[in-house]
């Protein structure tokens, strides 16, 4: 994709990296026996991963439970585990920066291991970074933060994400198509059904905007479904709010009525709580992004769908006037 920086590793750091790696690996026994293992960048792309292979293969995630992809860092030398599995599902976007320098090498140095990007042919579909929901980035716009990486989140574009996991792997595994393409259209039913819901909870909600307290990785689900999420917060989750930004928030909740204050799970809700106790809101309500998952969620059995139907749903709901 004309997106990234796939074919240049950052600095020239990852090039020599890449050199050492493919001169202490063995590779002569990958591939030989179609798509049996892999790796997938985070949360959602390891479970699309999964249930598109089913029984096929065994992916990884490398992200610890308890934190996000996005923002996420390996330690140690990643690429020569993921170098020593059959396929590698990832997100051609420079958030995701280390897979994107995993990518790279695997391309250069693997033959044998399949490069899967999830975001493959969605260009013209991505949202600006800046909250722009009516622009596109456009073909010279690929830097850092030129577009919202959080494209999961639609369920419509999640579709498409996983349609994408199974032509890879189809492609890798050539004998194995069928199923690919079997268990992708099962789980793209799931998708349909989600989608349903988010269409049903808008038409009942009683107003058109809520506010997150929190850096918004809900833009993709604005557009999707025609709400408004007002954020003191960037896109960014490393943005602070200022003082002005945090009253503008507040006297935003006051003027519109609104009850409920949204945060990030995988933020503080000390945010959410301030504009709470400084407004006429009376509750604050958790959502996800869906890029992670916890100890509770991981026990209770939750998955990318469970935490968008489960968690976002009623809390979005809520928050857009009612229960």
């Amino acid at each position: 994709m004309s997106r990234t920086r796939r074919s240049v590793l950052r600095s020239g750091v990852g090039v020599l990296a890449a050199s050492a790696i493919a001169g202490c690996l063995d590779t002569s026994t990958q591939g030989d026996e179609g798509v049996g293992s892999g790796y997938a960048a985070f949360f959602t792309l390891h479970e699309w991963a999964e249930a598109v292979s089913g029984d096929l293969a065994t992916f990884e995630d490398p992200v610890d439970v308890g934190q996000m992809g996005h923002g996420w860092e390996p330690t140690g030398n990643i690429t020569a585990d993921i170098a020593a599995t059959d396929a590698f599902v990832y997100l051609d976007s420079p958030e995701f920066g280390w897979a994107q320098d995993v990518a790279a090498t695997l391309e250069a140095d693997y033959e044998t291991v399949a490069v899967i990007d999830a975001l493959a042919d969605l260009d013209d579909r991505l949202l600006r970074g800046d909250h722009q929901n009516d622009e596109a980035h456009t073909e010279d716009d690929h830097g850092e933060g030129a577009f919202d990486p959080h494209v999961w989140t639609d369920p419509a574009l999640a579709k498409a994400m996983v349609a994408n996991i199974a032509d890879g792997l189809a492609a890798a595994d050539p004998d194995n198509e069928a199923t690919y393409r079997e268990n992708a259209d099962s789980y793209r039913s799931k998708l349909d059904d989600l989608d349903a819901a988010f269409e049903t909870m808008v038409d009942e909600v009683d107003r058109e905007t809520a506010v997150l307290a929190g850096h918004n990785s809900f833009q993709y689900l604005e557009a999707r479904y025609g709400f408004e999420l007002h954020t003191p917060v960037a896109i960014s989750p490393k943005a602070q709010p200022s003082q002005s930004d945090i009253a503008d928030t507040i006297a935003f909740v006051d003027d519109n009525g609104i009850d409920v204050v949204l945060y990030d799970r995988f933020e503080s809700p000390n945010l959410a709580e301030t504009i709470v106790e400084n407004s006429d809101a009376e509750a604050t309500r958790a959502v996800s992004p869906a890029a992670g998952t916890t100890p509770e969620w991981n026990g209770d059995g939750w998955g990318y769908i469970d935490q968008m139907e489960r968690l976002n749903l009623p809390a979005f709901r809520a928050a857009l006037g009612a229960e």
